[in-house]
């Protein structure tokens, strides 16, 4: 199995796996890895034009302000929120870790699906806290504080809003009962989309470049979002804002 090495190599390392700070250890350090190059390229955009091309807001800068602002809110978020429910999960669920890796293409379906899944629910979560106003007040708004997108605004954002969507990327897995190597890989893939998203840049290898017919809508979909916040709320892919009528694309 081609999966094997990875998941023996893994459980060479079950005791980490099973520790209740590994949930937080993970998410945190993945997602900073994944905003790292990103915030590479907001220090040379200042310098260079090349670099400064691919911002989807060219007059837009990063200060350092918000990125301690953003860095700031996530730490909190992480520490005061997301590790006690975690401890709480690991104390009720213990971790299952089987001498079997899944098959790839079973790893691959699932993740997708899970991502499929994420993506309406995010859809409908954003869509209802756009057009009821109490709810984008209370929840949504500190999200909007930045109209110009940057890798760490992807998770500027309060505690509810923090902890409703991790728990559709938490609940998603296990709905479909996965894998614990398929869950880690969704999670890795889902950070990264979410970075992307909100990095700033339409890079000729993004996502959205690589998916053909407009399926995926990526960074320039979600820096519109930003910029119009009555469109594109589906934080991946392009279908429900098709279909309801909430899709913006600029040319």
């Amino acid at each position: 199995m081609l999966l094997q090495p990875v998941w023996s190599f893994l459980l060479g390392h079950s005791s980490l796996l099973r520790s209740p700070f590994f949930p937080v250890f993970f998410s945190l350090s993945v997602y900073l890895i994944f905003c790292l190059p990103f915030l590479l390229l907001d220090l040379l955009s200042c310098r260079w034009n090349l670099v400064r091309r691919y911002k989807l807001q060219s007059q837009s800068s990063v200060s350092w302000a918000s990125v301690r602002n953003c860095l700031a809110l996530t730490l909190y978020n992480h520490l005061i929120f997301i590790f006690p429910l975690t401890v709480l999960n690991w104390y009720l669920r213990p971790v299952l870790l089987p001498l079997e890796a899944p098959p790839l293409p079973h790893l691959l379906a699932q993740v997708l699906v899970c991502l499929l899944l994420f993506d309406f629910q995010s859809f409908i979560w954003h869509l209802a806290h756009h057009k009821v106003p109490w709810l984008y007040r209370t929840f949504h708004k500190l999200h909007h504080t930045y109209k110009s997108t940057s890798a760490l605004t992807a998770e500027y954002s309060g505690a509810w809003e923090t902890l409703s969507l991790g728990l559709f990327a938490a609940a998603n897995p296990l709905l479909l009962g996965c894998h614990p190597l398929t869950e880690m890989v969704f999670f890795i893939v889902n950070i990264w989309l979410s970075v992307e998203d909100h990095c700033g840049y339409d890079l000729p290898w993004a996502t959205h470049h690589l998916i053909p017919f407009g399926l995926y809508g990526g960074s320039r979909h979600h820096d519109l979002h930003h910029l119009k916040s009555k469109y594109n709320y589906a934080p991946y892919f392009t279908h429900w804002d098709r279909l309801a009528g909430t899709l913006y694309m600029e040319d």
